[in-house]
């Protein structure tokens, strides 16, 4: 008899782990794979909290059935639509056909876009609860974290909350689902990656739902994504949230230049080492073209300072550049310094261009752009070093105990 995955004494862990999709979403590469979360709350009613992606739906109801039997499943209480979570719900109806479906309004007309669902339907609000037997379970609304629809599901009794991909992480479940159980180094950084891919744009909405925790005698965090949070490491985690959501940066630096016959690149070098002669120990170089852009947006979410480097390409800037660029602009990402350099061979634009980015993001710009023609000479070496010193001196500035 295969021992089933509690989380606590009514509550079991039916999620399943991808260790073959390339891309989550189709952008974000997945090193160590993702989990998709479900959880079972056995009571006078049975319940489940969210399904799993379509491709693991046989897997999933395997082990639903492990520890059900013949029972039926009583209520789908939908926290996230995203079909990552919501993609088993139309074999879940076929095999339950008197399941109840609980959802908010955004939810069901998205359940009804998606699956064509509108029977057996049971709408909630903020603050409105559901009776299982021996728990009276409550919905927090929580808009845009990270999609309109998205709420969290509270257990009193065992203090337990099922939030939906907040406080999610890439990487599967290897081992152990508990976060007290599990080496957390790969977890906490694939947290970052996570939150900058997944939520970034949504700082506002985050800190809005954080502020409901207050309220809420929370043991025990249930995430769709990633470990489950209990006091051993929930703290940070919470940290992590509350730091991203709020834009707030680690004292550092991310290089990020373009480089097509490798001009542009001797010149970040001398930028980067004009950043840490500052005492800057937080320096990231990246190459557009060869770089994870989810690596790239995490580290700009975690670095207070961003300097852009690119060559001219076709009276432009360097495409694999502007697509970053863009990536951080739907972010929205606020109060950040930058510094920008390149290269050209005969007419240059693209640290003309790149200078309207600082502006429109409202940040700062620190220093004068840098650009040359061709190859770098020693005098033009010499006033990126420069450049790089000044944004180290800035961040100095910013971080006068030299706090992360």
């Amino acid at each position: 008899m295969i021992d089933q995955v509690k989380v606590t004494d009514s509550i079991y862990y039916v999620g399943v782990n991808d260790r073959t999709k390339p891309l989550f979403e189709n952008l974000w590469t997945l090193p160590h794979g993702v989990a998709y979360n479900s959880y079972l709350i056995i009571d006078e009613k049975v319940t489940l909290i969210d399904t799993v992606d379509i491709c693991y739906s046989e897997q999933f109801f395997r082990q639903i059935e492990r520890i059900l039997g013949d029972r039926p499943i009583d209520y789908l209480i939908i926290d996230h639509m995203e079909p990552d979570h919501s993609g088993s719900i139309g074999m879940l109806k076929r095999k339950y056909p008197n399941i109840s479906i609980i959802g908010n309004k955004l939810t069901f007309k998205m359940l009804n876009e998606y699956y064509d669902f509108s029977d057996n339907l049971i709408t909630v609000k903020e603050g409105d609860t559901l009776n299982i037997g021996s728990r009276e379970l409550s919905f927090i609304m929580a808009p845009m974290v990270h999609w309109p629809e998205v709420m969290f599901t509270f257990d009193p009794k065992d203090k337990v909350l099922f939030s939906a991909d907040a406080f999610g992480s890439f990487g599967t479940l290897d081992g152990n689902i508990f976060d007290h159980a599990t080496n957390l180094d790969v977890f906490m950084n694939e947290m970052e990656r996570y939150y900058a891919c997944i939520v970034g744009k949504y700082g506002k909405f985050v800190q809005k739902v954080l502020k409901k925790f207050d309220s809420l005698d929370i043991k025990t965090i249930c995430s769709t994504h990633g470990p489950i949070w209990t006091d051993f490491a929930f703290k940070p985690t919470f940290d992590v949230y509350d730091r991203l959501s709020r834009y707030e940066a680690q004292k550092g630096a991310v290089v990020l230049y373009g480089s097509m016959y490798g001009n542009t690149a001797i010149l970040a070098d001398h930028v980067a080492r004009g950043i840490g002669s500052c005492g800057v120990k937080d320096v990231v170089c990246y190459d557009v073209s060869r770089a994870d852009p989810s690596h790239i947006l995490r580290d700009v979410f975690r670095y207070r300072a961003l300097v852009i480097g690119s060559p001219t390409y076709s009276d432009n800037v360097y495409p694999p550049i502007t697509n970053i660029l863009n990536l951080i602009k739907i972010r929205e990402v606020s109060d950040r310094i930058m510094g920008l350099f390149g290269s050209c061979s005969w007419a240059g634009q693209a640290v003309r261009k790149l200078a309207t980015f600082p502006e429109e993001m409202k940040w700062e710009l620190v220093g004068d752009p840098l650009e040359i023609k061709g190859a770098p000479c020693e005098e033009e070496l010499h006033k990126g070093y420069e450049l790089g010193k000044l944004i180290g001196n800035r961040l100095t500035e910013l971080y006068p105990n030299g706090e992360k």
